[in-house]
């Protein structure tokens, strides 16, 4: 199951992201999204657990958990809506 987080701290990377999930079961990855301008976090990220009930019991315990001062909202991710392509800049 694929799980959305957001309200992330800046300083959080993948690593950390990781170990946050892992007491609630395996973790298959965990993604901090990083803009490709300035390399800083976009402040959400994402993680995947195979199995459905522990992504569920993580879901539930984790969502509104404070860490570095900021609330975390954690729910199930939705299906990336297609959206047309920007055009190029160049």
């Amino acid at each position: 199951m694929k799980i959305y987080v957001g309200n992330l701290p800046y300083s959080v990377r993948d690593a950390e992201l990781e170990e946050l999930f892992a007491p609630y079961g395996e973790v298959t990855s965990a993604n901090v999204i990083i803009e490709r301008e300035t390399n800083r976090s976009k402040g959400f990220g994402f993680v995947e657990m195979p199995s459905k009930t522990d992504a569920e019991n993580a879901i539930a315990q984790l969502n509104n958990k404070e860490i570095n001062g900021r609330g975390l909202k954690v729910n199930e991710a939705k299906p990336r809506e297609e959206r047309p392509r920007r055009p190029s800049r160049y």
